[in-house]
């Protein structure tokens, strides 16, 4: 049971890791800062984007808009760390 619960814990750390990423390409695609007609990076924000919409987008659905941000990823990141810390209070 351990070993599951860790890799659990894994699969989310690495989560995290998408959904930064993923809020930091929409920036900077936001500010024109990355050309977004590269293939590659372009390819790595669609993966990113495919990975986390799902469930950013239900965020948003219940979310209240905020003056035009979008807290969607803190409230997933948030609930990110509260399930890890659960997982992890659990093993020990």
């Amino acid at each position: 049971m351990t070993a599951l619960i860790l890799l659990i814990d894994q699969v989310l750390a690495i989560y995290t890791y998408v959904v930064i990423a993923s809020a930091v390409f929409s920036w900077l695609f936001a500010f024109n800062i990355v050309n977004p007609r590269n293939q590659i990076v372009s390819s790595i924000y669609e993966v990113c984007w495919r990975l986390t919409e799902p469930v950013l987008g239900r965020i948003r659905s219940i979310l209240p808009a905020v003056g035009g941000l979008d807290l969607s990823p803190v409230i997933l990141l948030l609930g990110i760390f509260f399930v890890r810390n659960l997982l992890r209070t659990g093993i020990y």
